[in-house]
């Protein structure tokens, strides 16, 4: 009787317990992967003495180290960050990926409740808990766009993702070339003074004051690539060639144009094309 008895804590003792994650993902937690052990000889000993239809206790010791390191784990699997929204390139047309909340495993509390069914030799599912994590650009209006075709000297620009009209620029000479990637307007100057970048073809230079014969011309805007930006420039003949040092020339009354249709954090795309 003693042994049948032991077998039957034992196998109860072994069932799975149940980790819901979603409606459609759950998880069998066996308890001997967390190392928990009962003390069933001693559950068999008091039944064996207890009064017909009482309960016995069933002692269970588990380790809350490697329970705290199984559900982070587990949180590590099932933690999702969020996604901000942002612009994309399709081609060369910008389009808008909208944002996604994230989530976060309640590791305190799940932890707890792991040890609690374990202790307690119960076996009702777990419902794990998970915090919302909201992006930092939560909702995007496409609004403006630059995309700069280096290769073909070009700059587009878009408005709700459409196309509105284009300009022709000088781009990167072969050893200054325009970087590619995608980057956003920093920073914007009416009548900007030119100041001499750290690069040896600068290194004789001197500041030059706005004026005509200023090589930014009469707008500067800045991009979040170093020494890079949009401009005008007095040297209308090198629009349509790779002539400047890193920069996208315009000429002066389209660069104008521009500074009045674009804002700080206006993206600005720059590809190979």
């Amino acid at each position: 009787m003693p042994e049948r008895a032991t077998r039957l804590v034992e196998k109860a003792f072994a069932r799975p317990l149940i980790l819901v994650v979603s409606p459609t993902r759950k998880i069998d937690l066996l308890p001997g992967a967390l190392g928990a052990r009962a003390n069933v000889p001693k559950a068999v000993r008091r039944a064996r003495v207890a009064r017909p239809g009482a309960t016995v206790p069933l002692d269970v010791e588990v380790s809350r180290a490697r329970v705290r390191a199984y559900v982070d784990r587990l949180g590590r699997t099932y933690d999702v960050k969020p996604v901000d929204a942002r612009l994309v390139l399709d081609g060369v047309k910008p389009r808008a990926i909208v944002s996604q909340d994230g989530r976060r495993l309640h590791r305190l509390a799940s932890s707890r409740a792991v040890r609690f069914a374990l202790q307690r030799n119960t076996r009702a599912p777990i419902r794990l808990g998970f915090d919302t994590l909201k992006p930092r650009v939560a909702s995007l209006e496409l609004g403006t766009a630059v995309v700069i075709l280096r290769s073909s000297n070009r700059l587009l620009y878009f408005v709700n993702a459409k196309f509105v009209r284009w300009f022709g620029v000088a781009t990167g000479q072969s050893a200054y070339p325009t970087p590619l990637g995608s980057y956003e307007i920093v920073n914007m100057q009416r009548n900007p003074w030119w100041y001499p970048p750290p690069s040896k073809w600068a290194a004789d230079s001197e500041p030059v004051p706005p004026g005509p014969g200023n090589p930014l011309g009469t707008r500067w805007m800045g991009l979040s690539a170093p020494y890079v930006g949009i401009h005008g420039t007095p040297d209308a003949a090198s629009i349509g060639y790779s002539a400047s040092h890193g920069c996208i020339r315009m000429r002066i009354p389209d660069a104008e144009w521009l500074f009045q249709h674009v804002d700080i954090g206006t993206p600005v795309f720059i590809i190979a094309r």
